[in-house]
């Protein structure tokens, strides 16, 4: 009969245990401490051994170039209690690092994070970083790297092949180098944005921490979604042209996309019902009171362009729209997004794009 498989960290608690080390133990100490930060939470045992394992491994690596960076299964497997006690604290202050890091790029938690997998290549970075960590040119590089791999979309599968190019690479870019491969091997296309229709998607989650860093206030408060959320006034992902009242008129494919979407509360969500945009702009600035200039001022936070709102012009607005949320994407990738006048445009957009 087969045995149960044991997982990675499994088989790592047992080789240390033989040192008389007890990972287990040390792990849930870190775990508590580690899962304080709630953007970090998809950072389970396994991921932080092959943090410490890569880490390792390019240390290993700048004293001897012929031996490769690496932190594939059978690297962890191998990972040795000296080098545990030596980068285990070094990895978990990356962590916190990371944390602080993706807050400053409005990623709160491990819901909004697009991928949990770059956690890996990022805390190790940060680690590296040291006192760098705090220099705005370096973090600059470091938000250039993240949304290159975020709307690239090069997390999804196995990455530790790619975690072990992602380290060096950015500390030889930290020191004039060429960019990281992450950042060249890295695309986006304009009819993305419309395939784009659920969080499950990272680019969506990456977009919707974008508009955030945008501003996107609250159309009935004011106030900045970030702020919004953080006193938790339940903040999701709605429709700007309500699905009620697009279904029968529109393309599922345009209005169900990111591209007619925006981070609201459901306060303002229950007040847009089904309505045409016309019609609940006029009864937002009825029951908050608010003028006609100001809520211009909040739609264009979302990159909505008032008067195309205002006049129910879908089709106008959803190709306006796209072009502001591609110049938002092409500025956090630091790469310019071609195709925008493309036959594939033309056909899903139904006209081309600024």
């Amino acid at each position: 009969m087969g045995g149960v498989t044991l997982t990675v960290f499994e088989l790592v608690t047992a080789m240390f245990a033989a040192d008389n080390y007890n990972l287990r133990e040390d792990w849930d100490k870190r775990k508590e401490r580690i899962h304080e930060q709630d953007v970090l939470k998809g950072m389970d045992s396994t991921a932080f051994l092959t943090a410490v394992t890569l880490l390792s491994s390019y240390q290993r690596n700048q004293k001897d170039t012929t031996k490769p960076v690496t932190c594939k299964r059978k690297d962890v497997l191998k990972l040795t209690l000296e080098d545990y006690k030596r980068n285990a604290d070094t990895t978990e202050d990356g962590l916190k690092k990371t944390a602080r890091f993706l807050a400053r790029e409005k990623i709160f938690d491990s819901r909004t994070l697009p991928y949990s997998t770059q956690l890996i290549p990022l805390s190790v970075i940060c680690a590296l970083l040291g006192n760098n960590f705090e220099i705005d040119t370096t973090r600059r590089k470091l938000a250039q790297w993240l949304w290159c791999g975020v709307f690239g979309e090069l997390y999804g599968g196995a990455n530790e092949t790619r975690f072990g190019m992602d380290v060096p690479d950015f500390m030889a870019w930290i020191e004039e180098k060429d960019q990281p491969r992450t950042i060249r091997d890295s695309g986006f296309s304009p009819t993305r944005l419309l395939s784009m229709q659920s969080r499950l998607s990272a680019a969506y989650k990456g977009l919707m921490a974008l508009l955030m860093q945008a501003g996107s206030n609250d159309f009935l408060s004011g106030d900045p979604i970030e702020i919004t959320s953080y006193f938790d006034l339940a903040i999701d992902i709605h429709h700007i042209f309500p699905k009620a009242y697009c279904k029968s008129k529109y393309k599922r494919s345009l209005w169900n996309s990111s591209v007619n979407k925006a981070p609201l509360s459901s306060k303002t969500n229950r007040i847009i019902g089904g309505k045409a945009p016309s019609v609940y702009l006029n009864n937002i600035e009825k029951q908050s009171n608010i003028d006609s200039p100001r809520l211009d001022e909040i739609l264009k936070t979302h990159k909505i362009a008032p008067d195309l709102l205002r006049s129910d012009a879908f089709e106008k607005f959803i190709r306006d729209r796209a072009s502001n949320l591609l110049d938002l994407i092409e500025t956090a990738m630091g790469k310019r997004i071609s195709g925008r006048n493309s036959d594939e445009v033309i056909h899903e957009y139904g006209d081309t794009l600024k």
